[in-house]
């Protein structure tokens, strides 16, 4: 029986998760050791998400002698896309844009980030459209009050 999984983690699961990333495989006292760095979580209270992230099909389990080890089921990469396109599906197309330009004017960025984030827009730029076609429906943002003509979102 495979559980499906749920991508829906708690600030503090991501905490967690980012530690089994980090090792490709942990026990729960290796996990409990990094975040008491970071978190005044008592054991319990980590192994509590522990516990969560094995039922959201997250992390599988396995024993080697009287030690759990835990590694992830889903890649950090996919994980993080996953939650991208969660956050998107939530903000109108015609805000996208915007969003990603907030977000980049705000991260610590490298030179090679830079230009890989160049060679991305250079090859967006040969596809792109005049206008990016509002995806709300009327009165979830502002482009219903300017007839789709001008986004004033």
């Amino acid at each position: 029986m495979s559980v499906k999984t749920d991508f829906n983690v708690t600030d503090s699961e991501w905490e967690v998760m980012r530690v089994v990333w980090a090792h490709g495989q942990a026990s729960s006292k290796e996990i409990i050791d990094v975040l008491g760095q970071k978190m005044d979580w008592k054991p319990a209270t980590t192994k509590t998400f522990l516990g969560r992230l094995v039922n959201k099909g997250m992390l599988s389990t396995e024993t080697e002698g009287r030690r759990y080890l835990y590694s992830a089921m889903v890649g950090e990469s996919e994980f993080v896309r996953h939650a991208l396109d969660e956050f998107f599906s939530h903000v109108c197309n015609r805000e996208v844009g915007r969003t990603i330009g907030d977000v980049l004017s705000k991260a610590t960025l490298s030179h090679r980030d830079i230009d890989v984030l160049q060679a991305i827009l250079d090859e967006k730029k040969e596809t792109a459209v005049e206008e990016v076609p509002c995806n709300c429906i009327p009165g979830q943002c502002h482009c219903s009050l300017h007839g789709n003509d001008g986004c004033g979102c």
